[in-house]
């Protein structure tokens, strides 16, 4: 096992409501990427040629939906049985899906404007920085 796993294998012991809260917020990822991605896809559909960026759009799209409903079913099977996978695949899963899916909305924001894209990239690097040191800081308080 290694020093990261270890480590939040330490934390659930100490908060086994982290986890389900984990798992709230990840429903809560999943579930927004799918809407967005329904939402901005639709255009798309009745297109009669797509750009390179609609294309990409399009394709990642494709792909993250069907992932992250499957990520959804997941996370309702692990909230039942009141425990996470530890499933390198379904971790590996994750990744790519919300991967994906944030490639799909950079791709349609090109599209729509390449400036749009490019504050897209940055809005999302920002956010995830963000959450990040808050969500440390947060941890670090309790411990």
């Amino acid at each position: 096992m290694n020093e990261d796993a270890t480590t939040v294998a330490a934390q659930l012991r100490k908060d086994p409501g982290l986890e389900r809260e984990w798992l709230r917020q990840s429903n809560l990822i999943y579930g927004g990427l799918i809407g967005v991605a329904v939402v901005l896809v639709q255009p798309f559909l009745s297109a009669s040629s797509l750009d390179v960026a609609g294309t990409i759009a399009v394709v990642a799209f494709a792909v993250a939906i069907p992932l992250l409903a499957a990520l959804v079913l997941l996370n309702e099977q692990e909230a039942y049985r009141r425990r996470a996978t530890g499933s390198r695949v379904v971790g590996i899963t994750k990744v790519v899906a919300q991967s994906v899916a944030m490639l799909g909305v950079l791709a349609a924001f090109w599209h729509i404007n390449p400036i749009a894209g490019v504050a897209t990239l940055i809005g999302g690097i920002v956010g995830a920085l963000v959450h990040s040191a808050g969500y440390w800081d947060l941890e670090k308080e309790r411990a």
